[in-house]
């Protein structure tokens, strides 16, 4: 569900982009006075890999010819806090825009607060942890995930086609986009919860703290050991990134499927000078356009190569992220105490 460009205007794309930028820097301040314990940081620089891997496998809808992707938020949020989780789904999309040239630059603001902002700040506060925080089982966490995961994706999916709306663009006009995103991004959310909810129960029986610190808003105890945890997540991002995304669909995902079954095409031109400006930028960051080589025909290395490269430019930029932030509250802390 990563916008193009082309589905924004100037005007929608850059009020968006100043609206995420704020959430974020909102997030900052909350995470340096309440949230984030040390032993999250890893796990923070470590899910930021996880999912960027993850949402590069694309499953297929059967019977419609559209795929889908894992979003994150939910994930995140669920294993390191609201704030926390914004800032790493925000550095994965920036990765994803700038290196790989997944989503639009102009549309980058648009995209945290859809796939950010709505998941782990509106949906996982109101849903998953009102669910879950007075008793947690694995039962409650599955329904919970799955609640959350599907109510994001629709929220999302909406606040693209109110985008594109406000944006003007005339091409997909209001009633037909709604019934098509809607109803394909259901079926998305659907799988999405069910890969959720078993990766947190899986996370919740083999260090249960990791879970329940998040929704008591408690830190973990210096006594747990979280290494192992961190070394399984480090694999399954290996594997995903490095082998999975080898089979993924190759089908439009839920966004190209109703642009194309809306317009006949899966993507629209862009037009007008910020657009072109945002493109040229864009053209001279990516590394490797689609997760994959520039040049056709240099082999099929190209999707492991940019998600192991991903992965890694995004644990380096979340971890960054974390351990910046951390080091900010102790100094506080310090100065505190020498007052």
């Amino acid at each position: 569900m990563h916008m193009a460009d082309a589905l924004l205007s100037p005007a929608v794309g850059t009020t968006m982009c100043a609206i995420s930028a704020s959430i974020n820097v909102l997030a900052v301040n909350k995470i340096k006075r309440e949230e984030l314990c040390e032993k999250k940081i890893p796990i923070m620089a470590v899910l930021g890999a996880f999912v960027f891997a993850t949402q590069m496998i694309n499953f297929a809808i059967p019977g419609t010819g559209s795929s889908g992707h894992i979003g994150g938020g939910i994930l995140l949020a669920a294993l390191i806090g609201a704030f926390p989780a914004l800032l790493s789904i925000s550095a994965v999309l920036i990765i994803q825009c700038l290196f790989f040239a997944d989503g639009g630059l102009l549309a980058i603001g648009c995209n945290i607060f859809n796939l950010g902002v709505i998941p782990c700040l509106v949906v996982y506060p109101l849903v998953f942890r009102s669910l879950v925080c007075k008793s947690t089982t694995t039962g409650r966490i599955t329904f919970a995930t799955i609640a959350s995961a599907v109510i994001a994706l629709q929220l999302g999916a909406f606040c693209v086609v109110l985008e594109t709306l406000f944006s003007g663009i005339t091409s997909l006009p209001f009633a037909t986009f709604t019934l098509l995103m809607q109803p394909i991004h259901l079926a998305i959310g659907i799988v999405e919860g069910i890969v959720t909810a078993a990766i947190l129960c899986f996370v919740y029986k083999f260090r249960p703290e990791i879970l329940e610190s998040t929704i008591q808003r408690a830190t973990i105890n210096k006594s747990i050991q979280t290494k192992w945890t961190l070394v399984i997540l480090a694999c399954a991002t290996l594997l995903l990134g490095g082998i999975a995304s080898l089979f993924v669909s190759s089908a439009p995902d839920g966004l190209e499927w109703a642009i194309w079954k809306t317009t006949g095409v899966t993507e629209l031109e862009a037009n007008g000078k910020v657009s072109e400006v945002a493109t040229a930028i864009q053209d001279s960051t990516t590394i490797m356009p689609d997760y994959n080589f520039r040049e056709p025909g240099e082999g099929k290395a190209g999707k492991p190569l940019a998600g192991l490269l991903g992965g890694t430019m995004t644990l380096f930029l979340a971890g960054a992220c974390a351990y910046t932030i951390s080091a900010i509250k102790k100094r506080g802390r310090k100065k505190q105490t020498a007052c």
